[in-house]
């Protein structure tokens, strides 16, 4: 399977990616930051892209970037989610 492939499954499966990292925050009592689930949410998919071997074979350049980047979608996904339905059955 492509590089390619698996980012985009990656960033195909954030919405409930972001909905299980809430939920396992919350199932610990809520006490995670933003922060926190952000960077569990980057290196879930990180791994699931297999970002290491991205590197290895030359298919990610710069990491740093990457990331950065990943960040960046993680972030546009949960502004998304965050101003759906999905907030609202998450504040009740």
């Amino acid at each position: 399977m492509t590089f390619l492939t698996l980012f985009l499954r990656g960033v195909g499966a954030l919405p409930s990616l972001i909905e299980g990292v809430e939920s396992l925050y919350e199932a610990e009592g809520g006490s995670k930051t933003g922060e926190q689930k952000r960077e569990a949410a980057i290196a879930i998919v990180g791994s699931a892209i297999n970002i290491t071997d991205a590197i290895e074979a030359k298919e990610v350049i710069d990491a740093g970037q990457f990331t950065a980047g990943l960040g960046q979608i993680v972030d546009g996904v949960v502004a998304c989610l965050n101003a759906s339905v999905w907030a609202r059955g998450k504040a009740s």
